[in-house]
């Protein structure tokens, strides 16, 4: 399978996620996350999502989130 993103790449999502599918961290729960935020791939999935750790502005992971390929670009 051919990805557009490489695992560790950072991307920023073009999309509002579902809120559904968010997993947050314990520290991070009343983080709203939503289009333009940073992250970076985490592990490309087996139905082709990639698994998306969003980060803070100081690289800790604030929650993760699974989104297609259309729902992220790169963050160069």
């Amino acid at each position: 399978m051919q990805s557009k993103f490489k695992r560790h790449q950072r991307v920023v999502l073009l999309v509002n996620p579902d809120k559904e599918y968010i997993e947050y961290e314990p520290d991070f729960e009343e983080t709203q996350i939503k289009k333009g935020a940073l992250g970076e791939i985490n592990i490309i999935l087996p139905n082709g999502k990639y698994h998306v750790r969003i980060i803070d502005k100081k690289g800790k992971a604030m929650a993760y989130v699974p989104l297609d390929e259309e729902e992220i670009g790169p963050a160069d």
